[in-house]
């Protein structure tokens, strides 16, 4: 774990870490259950006979996996060797209800030979912190009278119904992406909420149609189910 940052939490000092996991999909499902309730609210309850104690464990979760047992399923170069029932035990250790709580969820292909040589053309460092400085900024001006509200990811129902308003367009855009994928009302949530940060990079106040639909675009796991 890496400390990320810290603030005061009801008396007590709450540092919010960055998770690393590699291969989330070898871990028992039941561990990985354990992750929900930090991953949605920010803290973990220990209940015992006579007491129940909260303790504080805000962090942001980064998680890699393989699409199978082989790895190769999907792969343009080399075959999958698994069955469809070994992927689809492999899968069913993320649960809906552990999937919906990630936000941006990204399939990464294998890169081709040019492209694993070629010189990096990316974006530098120091223009990237200074965009996401100024969303951040957006964001602690938009919550600065609200005492429980910092950022777009604590926000609830009523702050979406505020800061998260849609024009006909995109309401169509979400519900179909809801139809079409199965989506819950946690992961369209989670939609809105990227959205808002999506616009707040872009120095918009409103909520856009390519903002959604760019939020859409990082649920490519729910397509792949």
């Amino acid at each position: 774990m890496l400390r990320n940052s810290s603030q005061d939490y009801k008396g007590v000092i709450k540092k919010s870490y960055i998770k690393i996991a590699d291969e989330l999909t070898e871990f028992k499902r039941d561990v990985l259950e354990f992750l929900r309730q930090p991953l949605e609210d920010g803290h973990v309850t220990i209940s015992r006979t006579r007491q129940s104690v909260l303790f504080p464990a805000q962090f942001t979760l980064v998680a890699s996996t393989n699409p199978c047992p082989c790895g190769y399923f999907g792969d343009t170069i080399q075959g999958c060797t698994c069955s469809p029932r070994a992927r689809e035990q492999y899968w069913a250790k993320l649960s809906g209800p552990l999937m919906d709580r990630i936000d941006l969820q990204v399939a990464v292909n294998r890169l081709k030979p040019e492209e694993i040589t070629r010189q990096p053309t990316g974006e530098e460092s120091a223009p990237v912190r200074e965009r996401v400085q100024a969303a951040r900024d957006r964001a602690r001006t938009r919550f600065k009278n609200d005492s429980v509200v910092r950022c777009n990811a604590q926000m609830q129902s009523n702050h979406l119904r505020l800061w998260c308003q849609l024009d006909d367009t995109s309401r169509n855009l979400l519900e179909g992406a809801i139809r079409k994928l199965g989506l819950s009302a946690r992961a369209s949530d989670r939609i809105l909420k990227v959205a808002r940060t999506i616009a707040d990079l872009a120095g918009d106040d409103e909520l856009k149609t390519h903002h959604v639909a760019e939020a859409i675009q990082y649920r490519t796991i729910d397509r792949m189910q």
